[in-house]
């Protein structure tokens, strides 16, 4: 089972407790104020428990999980994951999401991401891993580049948020620059 343990987070395998946790987070919790942040463009609709539970027993490679849970003070606050975008070229997208508010602007999303994008590249073989986001999202945008993810595309006015239009961002990060870092 994975463990990856941080001065501020735990990123562990997920139990159906801490699933049911960020369930309650995602779907139930009247403000949802990560929302505003984590892809408020896309229109979601709330599955079931069930469905949400299946959701996180998806591996991208075997016995690599696709998601671990994000966990400081042993209370989950929040989750890193990643998809695949193209498995003949080695590349994966990223993400991080810190569902409880009192703990944004703290480190704990930058120390939890950076930790993540360090376990894909010592577990795997993986080229290259990227991360999508929206302009009017600034926190993760520097979170990523913090950890050494470089902005690769702005597709201009791609996003709607409350009405007004933002640019598409994409940043990623190849094996090479996260070897040659030295503050892995």
């Amino acid at each position: 089972m994975v463990e990856i343990i941080g001065n501020k987070v735990v990123l562990k395998a997920a139990t159906t407790e801490d699933i049911d946790e960020l369930y309650f987070w995602k779907y139930e919790e009247k403000g949802q104020a990560a929302k505003k942040w984590n892809g408020p463009y896309i229109p979601e609709e709330k599955i079931s428990k069930e469905e949400y539970r299946i959701q996180w027993k998806q591996e991208i490679f075997p016995g690599i999980p696709g998601s671990l849970i994000i966990k400081s003070g042993g209370k989950a606050i929040g989750y890193v994951g990643s998809y695949w975008v193209d498995q003949n070229t080695n590349w994966l997208e990223t993400g991080i999401v810190i569902y409880d508010k009192n703990f944004w602007n703290g480190g704990y999303g930058t120390e939890a991401y950076q930790r993540w994008i360090n376990y894909l590249f010592a577990s795997t073989d993986i080229h290259r891993l990227g991360m999508s986001t929206w302009s009017g999202n600034i926190r993760m945008m520097k979170v990523a580049e913090r950890i050494g993810m470089k902005e690769e595309a702005r597709i201009r006015n791609a996003r709607i948020v409350d009405g007004e239009y933002f640019d598409a961002i994409k940043m990623g990060i190849l094996r090479e620059e996260w070897e040659g870092k030295t503050n892995r």
